[in-house]
């Protein structure tokens, strides 16, 4: 597998492989993980059945790709966990703000039952062995752990979502349903599309210019993960910044941070992630390279189940 494109030198997602299967290649975030009450990974392309353009570990039935591809896919991943793919509840995204609360009625949901909801880019949970999981090819995974109230989120944030700030109204819905308080919870924001890869129209910009405030303090807190010593001229450009051709650079790894820092969340508690899908897309899906020519990538969160 090629070396992996990384910003900084911080290593935030560990990449690992199965134990059963070493071709299926995955990233955790350690503060997640210890936890030590959820199962979770962010997948690759690596380890899947699917060719072409989706190859290999696609996780999309409306891409192109066979059915029968998609569905080993799945039960690869669900295996990963000692699952099966009935025990995987999806999410149906369409780039809004709407979050599902997710119970054992709805296993299978998405892969082996249809859906009967539509329009959800976040699920939230308390029950153990639900198996969540939403879908990327360059916009934002957002895990959220509660080791008090032994619940957890899973959302999928683009820009349209960033700027609706979904993390904030996943976290909202988890404090509604669980009593979730945002001091308590981890956070990582997984692999995604970087600020260098991601050029914007300047509609787009002053949507995030407005829902965003400038905050150089929260800028310069944020830029230290990747640098030691930002200047004011990185900090001014933390959240976008205009080329020559009247395009913008988008920040949507500053800006999730943002919305959980504006939250509650405290910095320490949140991992942002330090690999980019767009520069590496021999391993991961991007809408951006390819051009719209990909597979899914799949974001997984589980609570343990007791004894687990």
């Amino acid at each position: 597998m090629q070396d992996i494109v990384r910003q900084g030198d911080r290593n935030t997602c560990r990449l690992e492989y199965d134990r059963n299967n070493s071709e299926l290649a995955y990233f955790t975030f350690a503060n997640i993980e210890e936890t030590g009450i959820v199962e979770h990974c962010f997948t690759t392309r690596a380890g899947g059945v699917s060719t072409g353009d989706t190859a290999s570990l696609n996780l999309s039935y409306s891409r192109g790709d066979q059915t029968q591809n998609v569905d080993e896919n799945f039960r690869r991943v669900a295996a990963h966990f000692g699952k099966q793919p009935n025990d995987i509840v999806c999410s149906q995204q369409t780039h809004t703000t709407n979050v599902r609360k997710v119970t054992v009625a709805d296993k299978g949901k998405g892969v082996v039952r249809k859906p009967d909801y539509t329009d959800v880019d976040g699920v939230i949970t308390n029950e153990s062995g639900i198996l969540l999981a939403t879908f990327f090819a360059d916009c934002v995974p957002l895990f959220i752990v509660d080791p008090i109230s032994h619940s957890i989120g899973l959302s999928h944030s683009g820009w349209r979502g960033t700027v609706g700030k979904m993390g904030k109204v996943t976290l909202d819905r988890m404090a509604q349903e669980y009593g979730t308080k945002a001091e308590d919870v981890q956070v990582a924001i997984a692999p995604s599309i970087c600020q260098s890869c991601y050029e914007v129209s300047g509609d787009v910009a002053y949507a995030f210019d407005g829902a965003f405030p400038k905050n150089d303090e929260m800028a310069r807190e944020y830029l230290l993960r990747y640098q030691t010593t930002p200047s004011s001229e990185d900090i001014a450009n933390c959240l976008f910044y205009k080329k020559e051709n009247g395009k913008y650079q988008l920040n949507l790894w500053y800006a999730n941070f943002r919305v959980f820092r504006d939250a509650g969340v405290p910095d320490e508690n949140i991992a942002v992630t330090d690999v980019c899908t767009c520069c590496n897309s021999q391993l991961l899906f991007s809408h951006r390279a390819s051009r719209g020519r990909r597979g899914n990538l799949g974001a997984f969160l589980m609570l343990k189940e007791t004894g687990g």
